[in-house]
């Protein structure tokens, strides 16, 4: 069967709204992309709908990639911004690293910066990937995950290691085995795996005889196959496991995340951060 995570979103945004409400003033998101691709293009027009229907104000720069750096420090000093989203993948030769490390942490709501992401070691998710928050979300709202068999396959830095790390906070207490391309017999693992997280980038990569029967299957893939949009697991799973849709799965609730966290930064330059409830 198909996890619903309308739900999960409509929850987020009705806390949202209240907050923004309570702030008085409309946060503001502000995203950065240098020769956008389609699936970037996509994700911006999906930031776009919810920002308007959130109530958040929102813009789009576009720039060449010699003035990324300096457009992203400029940005960051701008008291009237909330939230920097910077699109990737970044153009060639532009140092990712260097880029993201130029965002002001406090506003950083895609969770990307060095500080934020050294910080998931400490358990401190003041501002988690948002992908990978979407999916501990998406768990937490199907399982109590306390000793599960996880596994995540895929080890990048906006899902892969900073989902395990997550899963394994005290609290959460998760039991995780981390997969990627070097993985030696990688389907014996995901047999046994209670919970599998698939983000890999290959369509229909995982099959039903990859998975264990009643398993819950986060698809966090988007890849386009003959114009349609399919993730990294076949639908086909959905019939023996709990699976996420693609689109509308993990994608729906990584936006309002998103939104969320804009909120969130919103309320620390008010509030301050020790006031704010992570």
């Amino acid at each position: 069967m198909y996890i619903d995570c309308k739900v999960i979103s409509r929850n987020i945004e009705d806390s949202v709204r209240k907050r923004i409400e309570k702030l008085g003033f409309s946060p503001k998101l502000v995203s950065i992309t240098s020769k956008p691709d389609y699936s970037t293009l996509s994700y911006l027009e999906s930031q776009r709908k919810k920002s308007k229907k959130l109530g958040i104000e929102f813009e789009i720069m576009e720039v060449p990639p010699e003035k990324l750096l300096r457009t992203v420090e400029e940005v960051s000093l701008n008291k009237n911004v909330h939230g920097i989203f910077v699109a990737r993948p970044l153009p060639e030769g532009v140092d990712e690293f260097e880029v993201l490390s130029r965002i002001d942490p406090s506003k950083d709501v895609e969770g990307v910066t060095p500080q934020n992401l050294g910080l998931l070691i400490y358990g401190k998710e003041i501002f988690p990937p948002c992908t990978a928050e979407s999916v501990v979300k998406i768990l937490e709202n199907q399982l109590d995950i306390t000793g599960k068999e996880i596994t995540v396959i895929g080890r990048s830095v906006t899902v892969g290691k900073p989902v395990s790390i997550m899963l394994l906070k005290k609290g959460r207490d998760a039991t995780v085995t981390v997969c990627h391309s070097k993985t030696v017999d990688l389907f014996k693992i995901t047999r046994r795996s209670d919970v599998l997280i698939v983000a890999v980038g290959k369509a229909f990569f995982i099959k039903p005889e990859h998975v264990k029967e009643g398993a819950v299957v986060v698809d966090v893939g988007i890849n386009l196959v003959n114009g349609k949009v399919v993730g990294d697991v076949d639908p086909e799973v959905e019939k023996i496991a709990k699976l996420t849709p693609v689109p509308g799965g993990v994608g729906r609730v990584t936006t309002t995340l998103l939104m969320e966290h804009v909120v969130r930064s919103a309320e620390m330059s008010v509030y301050g951060r020790d006031k704010i409830c992570f």
